[in-house]
């Protein structure tokens, strides 16, 4: 899903830089009021982990991956603004130390994967989940259909800010300037990818690391909800 330089106009990646840096501001703000010295390894740890989850990519149409990216899991286990920054330092060690994303388009793929996903897949958790008994069948599917659909409406965007290059950014013969696949190329390749392989990799991560944490590190919830409390009292 990392989006390479040279397949987004200037104009995009500054857009996306403009929307991203202030969510990034906004998290940081959030993790630095609700992280204590012993949470605060865990977001590292996490983070970790989700670098090491998106190094397993699988190329697809259209010049980029998919892959898993742990940001559902990550949300629901320290927070959904954790999860933005977690995934955030990821990319950014992967942009600039791996190539894999772009430096231009780290905006894009920090939108996409590290604000879209935990956000969008953390909300549908909370929905489904609300009022089910800590550790239930209940929360880990509410935990599989949030990873699945957090992946893919990242994926949906990923394919819609390819695919309306063509549309924006072309010579006067119509030959594209950047990505050369057309919204109806480009959508449907990243859809498909993520809808049959990658949005399944999500789920089983997802759910996976959390009857794990669930059954054998209880107490890192407990950390997260006694911070809470001391912040809200």
């Amino acid at each position: 899903m990392h989006i390479p330089d040279g397949y987004l106009s200037p104009q995009t990646c500054g857009v996306m830089y403009a929307i991203s840096l202030p969510v990034l501001a906004y998290a940081s703000k959030k993790v630095i009021k609700n992280t204590s010295n012993r949470t605060l390894p865990l977001l590292g740890i996490f983070s970790a982990f989700s670098f090491l989850v998106m190094m397993f990519n699988v190329p697809v149409p259209g010049g980029t991956t998919a892959h898993g990216i742990g940001g559902t899991l990550i949300a629901i286990v320290l927070g959904p603004w954790e999860a933005v920054l977690a995934v955030s330092m990821a990319l950014f060690i992967q942009a600039v130390f791996f190539g894999d994303g772009g430096i231009l388009a780290y905006g894009a793929n920090v939108f996409n994967m590290a604000i879209v996903l935990p956000l969008v897949g953390y909300g549908v958790y909370k929905l489904i989940s609300k009022d089910a008994p800590f550790g239930s069948k209940r929360q880990l599917i509410a935990a599989a259909i949030g990873s699945y659909v957090g992946i893919n409406a990242a994926a949906l965007l990923d394919g819609i800010e390819l695919g309306i290059q063509p549309l924006l950014y072309h010579t006067a013969n119509g030959t594209p300037l950047y990505c050369p696949y057309p919204l109806s190329q480009a959508v449907p390749a990243m859809m498909l990818a993520h809808l049959t392989i990658a949005g399944f990799v999500e789920v089983v991560i997802t759910v996976g690391v959390l009857a794990f944490v669930y059954k054998y590190a209880p107490e890192i919830f407990a950390l997260r909800e006694g911070l809470n409390e001391k912040n809200t009292a």
